[in-house]
């Protein structure tokens, strides 16, 4: 499946990140784990919530900050959402929160700020977002809720798995994937 998913990255409009292997593997693990209503934060072109809609029956938005990737999600027939992580979200409103995160490490002087570098660029450590959407995903989630993050090797296993013990998570992965050139794992974030 992850063959054919590279196969078509970069195939549709290019301002919006298309399905490869960290979305399969996203995909699932989601389609293992989600249950309830369904928010996967940073949805690109809105694949993965579109496989959890379909072959779970879930009730599921897609959010991204690019409007291009909001559009290409309700083309898929998910709910496309223009926003911030979960800012726009009410308390206790998702059952099951999805996020492949941008977490490419970018040299600050190397960026090229479009829409492609929202979608993959991490900030120097690889962490830029992960930081504040786990400072604000347990507003969202709802009691006995799951969140499934995204990891990359490249953005410091150990320190996410910090981060998230820091907000109140107990981390648990739940699929992994090596390649040459980083280990890809979802991680299943439940509280505390």
């Amino acid at each position: 499946m992850t063959d054919d998913l590279a196969a078509r990255r970069g195939v549709d409009d290019a301002v919006v990140y298309q399905p490869a292997e960290d979305s399969g593997l996203l995909a699932e693990a989601a389609l293992a784990e989600a249950h309830g209503r369904v928010l996967e934060v940073g949805t690109g072109s809105g694949w993965v919530a579109q496989q959890i809609a379909e072959e779970r029956g879930l009730d599921t938005v897609g959010s991204d900050l690019n409007p291009h990737a909001a559009r290409q999600a309700r083309e898929r027939g998910v709910e496309g959402v223009v926003a911030d992580l979960c800012s726009p979200f009410r308390a206790d409103a998702f059952d099951t929160v999805c996020f492949n995160p941008p977490y490419l490490p970018t040299d600050p002087d190397n960026e090229w700020d479009d829409w492609m570098e929202h979608a993959l660029s991490g900030g120097e450590s690889g962490r830029a977002l992960i930081e504040p959407f786990l400072d604000d995903v347990g507003r969202v989630l709802a009691p006995g809720g799951v969140v499934l993050l995204l990891v990359s090797s490249l953005t410091g296993y150990d320190e996410v798995l910090a981060l998230t013990e820091d907000a109140g998570f107990a981390p648990e992965p739940v699929v992994e994937e090596s390649f040459p050139f980083e280990t890809l794992t979802v991680l299943a974030l439940r509280r505390e």
